[in-house]
């Protein structure tokens, strides 16, 4: 079982080297002196908590807190702040931010750990409800839900940034021959084969594959461009015809295969398109690679506006 990452915040040493002492044994310590550092390694490489001191120079602790709170791939990790002039209105403060405690200067060994063990189980066993919540049962692969909320924050964040953003959409060619024929259990054998192999295809932590609805799936694909969209689609769809799942009621082929739609935009250079929008032109693409005769890729790029 691996060791629960903590960040400490702090600017003095003397706090971080007590706090080393008291945790490094059963928890892996990353250690930040100021907002700016801390910012950028809990958006780097979320922690499980982070220990915040609220008085430092520059950047207090206050609006660390205030940032980590509002940036979507920091905004679940549980602060605790640090202070030694804790004041009724400076906890009311904290807490609205978002912070869940306080641990107050000078540190006691036994309030320390047991706060920090209590608010990593409450985070391990929410992460866990999250993580249910966001797979769909059959395929193990992230469902619809999981899906729209990874994209969507991706489209945000590639429209600030001017980055690519693809998305490729699969469906399963003649499923439900598949299913009358063979059986809905095989059918359901069928489904899971398929989503392993998109599993294989998506290491990034940057791409998300996932059931879509039915025998439709979806791949999020953040900072790729039109060749690497195309690249990664074709991939797919040869993966899944080598898996040689026989589909003897298939027009496709004598195996199962998939038709696809790949689709690339640079959301910054498209200030009409939305999200749905992006969704329903991918959908076109997809089902042109059906009308062209199915087992095929059918990719396209929105050109700058």
């Amino acid at each position: 079982m691996r060791k629960s990452r903590i960040l400490i915040v702090d600017d003095e040493l003397s706090n971080v080297h007590i706090l080393q002492h008291l945790l490094h044994d059963a928890h892996t310590l990353l250690v930040a002196r100021n907002g700016e550092q801390a910012l950028e390694l809990a958006a780097r490489n979320p922690p499980d908590l982070i220990l915040l001191d609220i008085v430092m120079p520059g950047m207090d602790g206050f609006e660390v807190c205030e940032r980590l709170k509002a940036d979507t791939r920091t905004q679940e990790i549980p602060v605790i702040f640090l202070t030694a002039n804790s004041s009724v209105a400076d906890e009311e403060r904290g807490l609205s931010l978002g912070a869940i405690d306080y641990i107050s200067k000078p540190f006691s060994p036994g309030i320390v750990r047991l706060r920090v063990s209590n608010h990593l189980q409450l985070k391990h066993q929410r992460d866990l409800l999250n993580e249910l919540s966001n797979r769909d049962g059959l395929t193990g692969l992230a469902n619809r839900r999981r899906f729209d909320e990874f994209f969507y924050d991706e489209w945000r964040r590639a429209r600030r940034s001017g980055a690519p953003l693809s998305l490729v959409l699969m469906d399963v060619d003649h499923f439900k021959n598949y299913n009358d024929n063979y059986g809905h259990g095989q059918g359901d054998n069928c489904l899971r084969k398929v989503a392993q192999a998109l599993a294989d295809k998506t290491p990034r932590a940057t791409d998300l594959a996932a059931r879509y609805g039915g025998e439709e799936f979806v791949l999020a694909l953040a900072q790729t461009d039109a060749n690497g969209a195309l690249k990664m689609a074709e991939q797919c769809r040869a993966a899944i015809e080598s898996l040689g799942e026989a589909h003897d009621y298939s027009s496709a082929g004598p195996v199962v295969t998939v038709s696809v739609g790949a689709l690339t935009c640079a959301p910054q250079e498209h200030p009409n398109i939305t999200v749905e929008g992006m969704l329903k032109q991918v959908d076109d693409n997809l089902y042109a690679a059906k009308h062209a005769g199915r087992n095929r890729v059918v990719a396209s790029l929105l050109a700058p506006a």
